[in-house]
């Protein structure tokens, strides 16, 4: 049995380039008063609620309240205040990711005084460096999925109900079962969003749109190809002005341009956790010259392909990969 290939499947590839990895958990017991602040920074928080009731202040956004079985995304790390009451005061709540890869202890982290408690599961995913794909910039600075909806989708309520399981009762690997968790969790979540008549953010709307998703699926499927809008187009079904117009619409950006930058995020990918020359991933990604390659990587990721390993480089990636030239 030949088994899937992930990279034509569009949220899954994209998770893939713009997740580096899930490193949580923290289960928070949080008696009243009190109120959390943090950092506007480069991971992608998200929260469960498992008991009580809490208000959640994102930079630039609406004040939301959250309540028992309640999820909360805050996709792009934006600043925001976790807290009981609106004038509550608020204590800054670091998130020390290089402690969490470094394996430093988890457990139940108890804040505020002694009154009403509410008590949620915090975690958090660490971004790729780099620009983003198209689809991950997109989306909203929080999402929310309440009780009632999640209950709706089946997978998504049984998801929740694992998570606050297993981190009341955590067992052996349970920070493995929670990080798979987290992962299901955040499909889940975008399927929700994307499946709302009220969505208007620009990117996960297309997965909505059964032509406009086709197409992406071809082109994460086929990236390393020559793509035109008008083959696409055909590919789907539609004129190619129809297609044009619609995939801007839907995606945010044209269609070779969502190319563009795809490669790159895909290039990105490869450079930081793959031991494979530039060259090689150049041509993987559908440029046969180098040099345009470099150029197009400059201009999209700010730096060169060889610099950005350099600074970025993880697992098979430590090793110096045959035809790197030195960072510039």
């Amino acid at each position: 049995m030949d088994a899937a290939d992930p990279r034509e499947d569009v949220l899954a590839d994209v998770l893939s380039a713009a997740l580096v990895r899930n490193v949580m958990y923290r289960r928070l017991e949080c008696g009243a008063p009190w109120g959390l602040r943090l950092a506007d920074r480069g991971v992608a928080m998200f929260y469960v609620v498992a008991r009580g009731s809490l208000l959640l202040e994102v930079a630039g956004e609406p004040r939301l309240t959250l309540s028992a079985g309640d999820v909360a995304f805050v996709p792009h790390g934006t600043a925001h205040v976790l807290r009981d009451a609106p004038t509550t005061k608020v204590e800054v709540l670091t998130c020390d990711v290089a402690a969490e890869k470094r394996g430093a202890p988890r457990g139940v982290r108890r804040v505020g005084g002694g009154g009403a408690v509410t008590s949620l599961v915090a975690g958090m995913f660490e971004l790729g460096p780099g620009r983003g794909p198209a689809l991950f910039e997109g989306l909203p600075r929080v999402i929310t999925i309440s009780a009632l909806e999640a209950t709706a989708q089946p997978g998504f309520a049984s998801a929740i109900q694992l998570v606050m399981a297993e981190s009341a009762a955590p067992g052996p690997a349970s920070v493995l079962v929670l990080q798979r968790l987290a992962d299901v969790l955040f499909v889940h979540t975008l399927r929700a969003l994307a499946a709302r008549p009220s969505c208007r953010e620009r990117g996960i709307t297309a997965l909505g749109d059964p032509q406009i998703h086709e197409a992406l699926g071809i082109l994460h499927g086929a990236v390393e190809r020559p793509w035109t809008v008008a083959a696409l187009a055909k590919r789907v079904g539609m004129s190619r002005s129809a297609f044009a117009a619609r995939f801007h619409e839907r995606v945010g950006e044209p269609p070779l341009q969502y190319l563009a930058r795809w490669r790159m995020s895909r290039a990105a990918e490869l450079l930081r956790t793959t031991a494979e020359s530039v060259a090689a991933i150049a041509a993987r990604v559908g440029y046969e010259s180098l040099p345009s390659f470099s150029k197009a990587f400059r201009r999209w990721q700010g730096t060169s392909p060889a610099a950005f390993r350099q600074t970025h480089r993880s697992g098979g990636g430590d090793r110096p990969a045959a035809g790197d030239a030195p960072a510039a």
